[in-house]
């Protein structure tokens, strides 16, 4: 049953909060509303990454971050075919309906108003490019499992870790999909020639382990437009035609898709004057912020150069290679990634993946 109060946020709502009701809602935007539900604003998922990568603040307030002048039609006094008319020319994907006290009523959605022909249920258009899996590495973290089968082999809800990601690329129409292997490839290769994947995966086969992005220098005369990379022990959920979007505008070399994360430091932290050092103030059990590294990302095809041939390379040694400038972060929410190389983490995917 339809409830457009899933689409609400109240004004003085944390960026962080927005950011995961946003995720849960399925779409792209959230509308701002005070408590009789009058509108005051609308934000995106885009006003919202901005904003964190702005100050990485994600305790601010979204008060200063939505728009307060959004797209919004009255009830009953405007054509669909107007509505669609207008969303089409203002490049956006959903407005909200209110009434004669501008209090909310509903959320109009432009899929909901395209023909069923150019409808697009869960993603709005196909990633013209190709998924490359890296899976060579032994999966230390999750012995003794690893010890028996490949990582990538490693079941979650009766599915293999691997298929969990194959299925995230074909949802978003990537068919064209490598792997680089290594340790126990031949387990890795007969899993799949059981499978009988429609589109078959084609695989890399690292003679030697050569790190976490290494083997893709193989790829280096079939790569040559922007493709997504991904570690083969997390899944992450989001969209991924406007994380290549956000590659492609900003001309990126590398996208890193970060997760926000939060550190509870159990004691008081002591802030000190460097030049006495007296103490300034103390903060007690402090709660830190931060965007960490996914294991995913976007890289466009001119920085396999900096990859050497035949030689343990890591994502570190690559990123350290690249101008800081030309890499940039796509920020999701912790609830959007899921790490099954940490033990609590797979646990917790076995029970409940999304």
């Amino acid at each position: 049953m339809f409830s457009i109060t899933k689409y609400f946020i109240n004004p003085n709502s944390k960026l962080e909060y927005a950011l995961k009701k946003i995720s849960k809602s399925g779409e792209k935007i959230l509308i701002v509303v005070d408590k009789n539900k009058k509108l005051l604003g609308t934000i995106t998922d885009g006003d919202i990454r901005r904003s964190i990568l702005k100050n990485n603040d994600l305790t601010k307030s979204i008060k200063s971050v939505f728009n307060s002048h959004p797209i919004y039609f009255l009830k009953e006094k405007i054509s669909r075919e107007k509505i669609l008319k207008i969303l089409l020319k203002k490049k956006i994907s959903a407005a909200p309906i209110v009434n004669k006290l501008k209090r909310v009523v509903n959320i109009i959605f432009i899929n909901d108003l395209l023909s069923p022909k150019i409808n697009k249920k869960k993603y709005k258009k196909k990633v013209d490019t190709c998924g490359v899996i890296m899976a060579g590495g032994k999966g230390t973290r999750l012995e003794p499992f690893t010890k028996i089968l490949p990582k990538p082999l490693i079941p979650i809800n009766e599915k293999a870790i691997i298929e969990h990601i194959i299925d995230c690329f074909k949802d978003h129409n990537i068919n064209k999909i490598y792997m680089t292997v290594n340790y126990k490839s031949l387990l890795i290769k007969s899993y799949f020639k059981e499978l009988k994947l429609k589109s078959p995966i084609s695989f890399v086969e690292e003679k030697e382990e050569l790190g976490t992005i290494g083997g893709i220098k193989i790829l280096k005369n079939k790569l040559n437009k922007p493709f997504f990379v991904t570690n083969c022990d997390i899944i992450v959920k989001t969209d991924l035609s406007d994380l290549y979007e956000f590659h492609v505008k900003n001309k990126s070399e590398i996208t890193i898709v970060a997760s926000t994360s939060k550190l509870a430091i159990p004691y008081g932290v002591c802030k000190i004057d460097s030049s006495t050092g007296t103490l300034k103030s103390m903060l007690e059990k402090p709660v830190l912020d931060y965007l960490v590294n996914t294991g995913f990302y976007v890289l466009s095809p001119k920085i396999l150069k900096l990859i050497p041939n035949k030689k343990k390379f890591d994502m570190t040694d690559l990123i350290d290679l690249v101008d800081n400038k030309k890499i940039y972060v796509y920020p999701i929410h912790s609830d959007d990634w899921i790490d099954i190389g940490q033990w609590p983490e797979y646990h917790k995917a076995t029970k409940s993946l999304w």
